[in-house]
Protein backbone atom coordinates (compact mmCIF):
# COMPACT_ATOMS: atom_id res chain seq x y z
CA UNK A 1 0.00 0.00 0.00
CA UNK A 2 1.47 3.38 -1.06
CA UNK A 3 0.33 5.00 2.17
CA UNK A 4 2.81 2.90 4.15
CA UNK A 5 5.80 4.59 2.54
CA UNK A 6 4.09 7.98 2.69
CA UNK A 7 3.41 7.71 6.44
CA UNK A 8 6.16 5.56 8.03
CA UNK A 9 5.18 6.85 11.48
CA UNK A 10 2.02 4.71 11.35
CA UNK A 11 1.26 1.04 10.89
CA UNK A 12 -1.38 0.87 8.14
CA UNK A 13 -3.44 -2.13 7.07
CA UNK A 14 -6.62 -3.17 5.30
CA UNK A 15 -9.26 -4.76 7.54
CA UNK A 16 -11.68 -6.87 5.54
CA UNK A 17 -14.70 -8.74 6.88
CA UNK A 18 -17.74 -10.06 4.98
CA UNK A 19 -19.53 -7.08 3.52
CA UNK A 20 -17.10 -4.50 4.92
CA UNK A 21 -13.66 -3.10 4.09
CA UNK A 22 -11.91 -0.59 6.34
CA UNK A 23 -8.46 0.95 6.42
CA UNK A 24 -6.72 1.33 9.75
CA UNK A 25 -3.73 3.50 10.68
CA UNK A 26 -2.19 3.23 14.14
CA UNK A 27 0.73 5.31 15.42
CA UNK A 28 4.00 3.50 16.03
CA UNK A 29 4.95 6.06 18.68
CA UNK A 30 3.38 7.13 21.95
CA UNK A 31 2.26 10.76 21.89
CA UNK A 32 2.01 11.11 18.12
CA UNK A 33 -1.30 12.50 16.88
CA UNK A 34 -3.45 11.19 15.30
CA UNK A 35 -2.94 7.91 17.13
CA UNK A 36 -5.58 5.78 15.38
CA UNK A 37 -7.64 6.38 12.24
CA UNK A 38 -10.29 3.97 10.91
CA UNK A 39 -12.15 4.71 7.70
CA UNK A 40 -13.49 2.90 4.62
CA UNK A 41 -12.08 5.66 2.40
CA UNK A 42 -8.37 5.79 1.45
CA UNK A 43 -8.53 9.49 0.58
CA UNK A 44 -10.06 10.25 3.97
CA UNK A 45 -7.29 8.27 5.66
CA UNK A 46 -4.64 10.26 3.81
CA UNK A 47 -6.27 13.55 4.82
CA UNK A 48 -6.45 12.48 8.46
CA UNK A 49 -2.75 11.62 8.48
CA UNK A 50 -1.73 14.82 6.70
CA UNK A 51 -0.24 16.46 9.87
CA UNK A 52 2.53 13.82 9.98
CA UNK A 53 3.26 13.67 6.25
CA UNK A 54 6.98 13.94 5.60
CA UNK A 55 8.09 12.68 9.01
CA UNK A 56 10.50 9.79 8.86
CA UNK A 57 10.09 6.66 10.93
CA UNK A 58 12.55 8.12 13.40
CA UNK A 59 10.86 11.50 13.67
CA UNK A 60 10.86 13.07 17.07
CA UNK A 61 7.63 12.46 18.97
CA UNK A 62 6.43 15.05 21.43
CA UNK A 63 5.22 13.91 24.83
CA UNK A 64 4.17 16.16 27.74
CA UNK A 65 6.58 14.18 29.90
CA UNK A 66 9.60 15.04 27.72
CA UNK A 67 11.03 18.53 27.11
CA UNK A 68 10.13 19.85 23.68
CA UNK A 69 12.13 22.54 21.85
CA UNK A 70 9.10 24.46 20.58
CA UNK A 71 7.42 24.45 23.99
CA UNK A 72 10.62 25.53 25.78
CA UNK A 73 10.94 28.40 23.32
CA UNK A 74 7.31 29.32 23.99
CA UNK A 75 8.10 29.40 27.71
CA UNK A 76 11.04 31.75 27.16
CA UNK A 77 8.74 33.99 25.11
CA UNK A 78 6.30 34.06 28.06
CA UNK A 79 3.81 32.03 26.04
CA UNK A 80 1.30 29.51 27.40
CA UNK A 81 2.02 26.39 25.36
CA UNK A 82 4.33 24.41 27.64
CA UNK A 83 4.29 21.68 30.28
CA UNK A 84 6.11 21.05 33.54
CA UNK A 85 8.88 19.10 31.79
CA UNK A 86 9.47 22.00 29.40
CA UNK A 87 9.58 24.57 32.21
CA UNK A 88 11.96 22.45 34.26
CA UNK A 89 14.39 22.02 31.36
CA UNK A 90 14.15 25.69 30.40
CA UNK A 91 14.65 26.86 33.97
CA UNK A 92 17.77 24.71 34.36
CA UNK A 93 19.31 26.64 31.50
CA UNK A 94 18.10 29.99 32.84
CA UNK A 95 19.69 29.33 36.22
CA UNK A 96 23.12 29.48 34.61
CA UNK A 97 22.31 31.64 31.59
CA UNK A 98 19.36 33.93 32.39
CA UNK A 99 20.00 35.94 29.22
CA UNK A 100 18.73 33.03 27.08
CA UNK A 101 15.11 34.12 27.56
CA UNK A 102 15.99 37.67 26.55
CA UNK A 103 17.85 36.38 23.51
CA UNK A 104 14.78 34.33 22.53
CA UNK A 105 12.56 37.40 22.78
CA UNK A 106 15.09 39.45 20.80
CA UNK A 107 15.04 36.77 18.12
CA UNK A 108 11.25 36.92 17.90
CA UNK A 109 11.37 40.71 17.67
CA UNK A 110 13.91 40.44 14.85
CA UNK A 111 11.52 38.18 12.94
CA UNK A 112 8.80 40.82 13.13
CA UNK A 113 11.17 43.60 12.02
CA UNK A 114 12.46 41.54 9.10
CA UNK A 115 8.92 40.67 7.96
CA UNK A 116 7.92 44.34 8.12
CA UNK A 117 11.03 45.31 6.14
CA UNK A 118 10.33 42.76 3.41
CA UNK A 119 6.63 43.71 3.27
CA UNK A 120 7.51 47.39 2.91
CA UNK A 121 9.75 46.44 0.01
CA UNK A 122 6.94 44.80 -1.90
CA UNK A 123 6.90 41.21 -0.60
CA UNK A 124 3.34 39.95 -0.40
CA UNK A 125 3.95 36.27 0.35
CA UNK A 126 6.00 34.62 3.10
CA UNK A 127 7.18 31.08 3.78
CA UNK A 128 8.04 30.45 7.45
CA UNK A 129 9.99 27.18 7.73
CA UNK A 130 10.42 25.75 11.21
CA UNK A 131 7.77 28.21 12.35
CA UNK A 132 7.38 26.92 15.89
CA UNK A 133 4.36 27.45 18.10
CA UNK A 134 2.14 30.47 17.40
CA UNK A 135 3.39 33.62 19.13
CA UNK A 136 1.73 37.02 18.75
CA UNK A 137 2.25 38.86 16.55
CA UNK A 138 2.41 35.98 14.09
CA UNK A 139 3.96 36.39 10.66
CA UNK A 140 0.68 36.81 8.80
CA UNK A 141 -0.43 39.47 11.32
CA UNK A 142 2.81 41.42 10.94
CA UNK A 143 2.84 41.16 7.15
CA UNK A 144 -0.82 42.13 6.81
CA UNK A 145 -0.29 45.21 8.95
CA UNK A 146 1.79 46.45 5.98
CA UNK A 147 0.14 44.64 3.03
CA UNK A 148 -3.45 43.66 3.79
CA UNK A 149 -3.45 40.88 1.22
CA UNK A 150 -0.21 39.20 2.30
CA UNK A 151 -0.17 35.40 2.07
CA UNK A 152 1.74 33.13 4.47
CA UNK A 153 2.53 29.43 4.76
CA UNK A 154 3.85 28.00 8.03
CA UNK A 155 5.96 24.82 7.79
CA UNK A 156 7.02 22.59 10.67
CA UNK A 157 7.57 18.90 11.41
CA UNK A 158 6.55 18.96 15.08
CA UNK A 159 3.03 17.49 15.51
CA UNK A 160 2.42 19.76 18.52
CA UNK A 161 3.26 22.83 16.42
CA UNK A 162 1.12 21.65 13.54
CA UNK A 163 -1.90 21.04 15.76
CA UNK A 164 -1.68 24.52 17.25
CA UNK A 165 -0.97 26.16 13.90
CA UNK A 166 -3.95 24.55 12.18
CA UNK A 167 -6.21 25.65 15.03
CA UNK A 168 -4.91 29.21 15.48
CA UNK A 169 -3.14 30.38 12.32
CA UNK A 170 -5.12 29.04 9.36
CA UNK A 171 -7.55 31.94 9.54
CA UNK A 172 -8.41 32.01 5.82
CA UNK A 173 -7.50 30.49 2.46
CA UNK A 174 -4.39 32.67 2.13
CA UNK A 175 -2.73 31.30 5.27
CA UNK A 176 -1.52 27.71 5.00
CA UNK A 177 -0.02 25.18 7.40
CA UNK A 178 2.16 22.41 5.95
CA UNK A 179 3.87 19.44 7.59
CA UNK A 180 7.45 19.39 6.38
CA UNK A 181 11.09 19.03 7.34
CA UNK A 182 13.61 21.65 6.26
CA UNK A 183 16.03 18.86 5.45
CA UNK A 184 13.63 17.36 2.89
CA UNK A 185 12.27 20.05 0.53
CA UNK A 186 9.43 17.87 -0.80
CA UNK A 187 7.02 20.23 0.98
CA UNK A 188 7.70 22.92 -1.65
CA UNK A 189 5.43 20.93 -3.97
CA UNK A 190 2.70 20.32 -1.40
CA UNK A 191 -0.66 21.54 -2.76
CA UNK A 192 -1.37 23.30 0.54
CA UNK A 193 1.75 25.37 -0.11
CA UNK A 194 1.41 25.93 -3.85
CA UNK A 195 -2.20 27.02 -3.35
CA UNK A 196 -0.91 29.98 -1.33
CA UNK A 197 2.65 30.61 -2.53
CA UNK A 198 3.36 31.50 -6.17
CA UNK A 199 6.88 30.20 -6.82
CA UNK A 200 7.28 32.62 -9.74
CA UNK A 201 6.89 35.72 -7.58
CA UNK A 202 9.20 37.13 -4.89
CA UNK A 203 8.81 35.56 -1.47
CA UNK A 204 10.01 36.29 2.04
CA UNK A 205 11.72 33.04 3.07
CA UNK A 206 12.04 32.84 6.86
CA UNK A 207 14.58 30.53 8.53
CA UNK A 208 14.69 31.92 12.04
CA UNK A 209 16.18 29.91 14.90
CA UNK A 210 15.97 26.62 13.01
CA UNK A 211 19.26 25.98 11.19
CA UNK A 212 21.26 25.39 14.37
CA UNK A 213 19.13 22.29 14.98
CA UNK A 214 20.59 20.60 11.88
CA UNK A 215 23.95 18.89 11.34
CA UNK A 216 26.43 21.01 9.38
CA UNK A 217 26.08 19.31 5.98
CA UNK A 218 22.29 19.10 6.23
CA UNK A 219 21.93 22.77 7.13
CA UNK A 220 24.19 23.88 4.29
CA UNK A 221 22.37 21.69 1.76
CA UNK A 222 18.95 22.91 2.93
CA UNK A 223 19.90 26.58 2.63
CA UNK A 224 21.44 26.04 -0.82
CA UNK A 225 18.29 24.28 -2.07
CA UNK A 226 15.96 26.94 -0.70
CA UNK A 227 18.16 29.80 -1.90
CA UNK A 228 18.09 28.35 -5.44
CA UNK A 229 14.31 27.88 -5.24
CA UNK A 230 13.70 31.50 -4.24
CA UNK A 231 12.47 33.63 -7.15
CA UNK A 232 14.39 36.76 -8.09
CA UNK A 233 13.53 39.71 -5.89
CA UNK A 234 12.98 37.48 -2.84
CA UNK A 235 14.36 38.04 0.65
CA UNK A 236 16.06 35.36 2.76
CA UNK A 237 15.72 35.95 6.52
CA UNK A 238 18.03 33.94 8.79
CA UNK A 239 18.80 33.91 12.49
CA UNK A 240 20.97 31.25 14.07
CA UNK A 241 22.97 30.62 17.21
CA UNK A 242 26.68 31.08 16.70
CA UNK A 243 29.77 29.61 18.34
CA UNK A 244 31.55 32.91 17.71
CA UNK A 245 31.57 34.59 21.13
CA UNK A 246 28.98 32.29 22.71
CA UNK A 247 29.91 30.59 25.97
CA UNK A 248 30.72 26.94 25.05
CA UNK A 249 29.10 25.81 28.29
CA UNK A 250 25.75 27.22 27.12
CA UNK A 251 25.97 25.16 23.94
CA UNK A 252 26.64 22.05 26.03
CA UNK A 253 23.67 22.86 28.29
CA UNK A 254 21.38 23.24 25.28
CA UNK A 255 22.62 19.99 23.77
CA UNK A 256 21.87 18.19 27.03
CA UNK A 257 18.41 19.76 27.36
CA UNK A 258 17.36 18.99 23.79
CA UNK A 259 18.34 15.31 23.94
CA UNK A 260 18.49 13.68 20.52
CA UNK A 261 18.09 16.96 18.63
CA UNK A 262 21.51 18.31 17.58
CA UNK A 263 22.58 21.80 18.55
CA UNK A 264 25.14 22.91 15.98
CA UNK A 265 26.42 26.39 16.68
CA UNK A 266 28.11 27.76 13.55
CA UNK A 267 30.80 30.40 13.26
CA UNK A 268 29.88 33.87 12.06
CA UNK A 269 31.70 33.17 8.78
CA UNK A 270 29.71 29.97 8.22
CA UNK A 271 26.42 31.74 8.84
CA UNK A 272 27.36 34.57 6.48
CA UNK A 273 28.13 31.97 3.80
CA UNK A 274 24.44 31.03 3.76
CA UNK A 275 23.81 34.36 2.02
CA UNK A 276 26.15 33.55 -0.88
CA UNK A 277 24.93 35.18 -4.08
CA UNK A 278 22.56 37.49 -2.21
CA UNK A 279 22.92 41.15 -1.31
CA UNK A 280 22.97 41.53 2.47
CA UNK A 281 20.62 44.26 3.63
CA UNK A 282 22.31 46.77 5.91
CA UNK A 283 23.56 46.44 8.61
CA UNK A 284 24.59 43.00 7.36
CA UNK A 285 25.03 40.00 9.63
CA UNK A 286 24.83 41.26 13.21
CA UNK A 287 23.63 40.25 16.66
CA UNK A 288 19.91 39.60 16.51
CA UNK A 289 19.03 42.59 18.69
CA UNK A 290 21.12 44.93 16.51
CA UNK A 291 19.37 44.32 13.18
CA UNK A 292 17.48 47.57 12.57
CA UNK A 293 16.26 47.83 16.19
CA UNK A 294 13.10 49.77 16.97
CA UNK A 295 14.76 51.12 20.10
CA UNK A 296 18.42 52.07 20.38
CA UNK A 297 20.53 50.86 23.27
CA UNK A 298 19.21 47.30 23.40
CA UNK A 299 20.91 44.99 25.90
CA UNK A 300 23.79 42.89 24.59
CA UNK A 301 23.81 39.12 25.26
CA UNK A 302 27.54 38.32 25.08
CA UNK A 303 27.23 34.71 26.34
CA UNK A 304 24.23 33.76 24.21
CA UNK A 305 24.81 35.14 20.72
CA UNK A 306 22.28 34.77 17.92
CA UNK A 307 23.27 36.28 14.59
CA UNK A 308 20.73 37.61 12.13
CA UNK A 309 20.70 38.86 8.57
CA UNK A 310 18.46 39.50 5.59
CA UNK A 311 19.60 38.81 2.04
CA UNK A 312 18.01 40.04 -1.19
CA UNK A 313 18.14 37.89 -4.31
CA UNK A 314 18.92 40.30 -7.13
CA UNK A 315 17.67 40.12 -10.66
CA UNK A 316 20.39 39.10 -13.14
CA UNK A 317 22.17 41.91 -14.92
CA UNK A 318 21.84 41.50 -18.66
CA UNK A 319 24.55 42.89 -20.90
CA UNK A 320 24.47 43.43 -24.62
Amino acid sequence: MALRSEFPTHKIWRDETPGRVRYVARSRYQGLSPHTVITPNVAELRDALAPVRGMGAGAAVCSPAEPNIARMYSYWLAGKDHYEADRAAADMILQRFPEVAEAARANRAFLSRAVRYAARHGIRQFLDIGSGLPASPNVHETARAVNAGARVVYVDRDPVVLAHARALLAVDDEVGVVAGDIGDPWFLADPALTHVIDSHKPVGLLLTSVLHFLPVAEADAAVATLRDWMPEGSYLVISAGTSTGTDPELIRCLQKAYGDTPVTARTAAEIEAWFAGLSLVRPGLVDVWAWRPDILGRRVFPRARILAGVGHKPKPQWTA
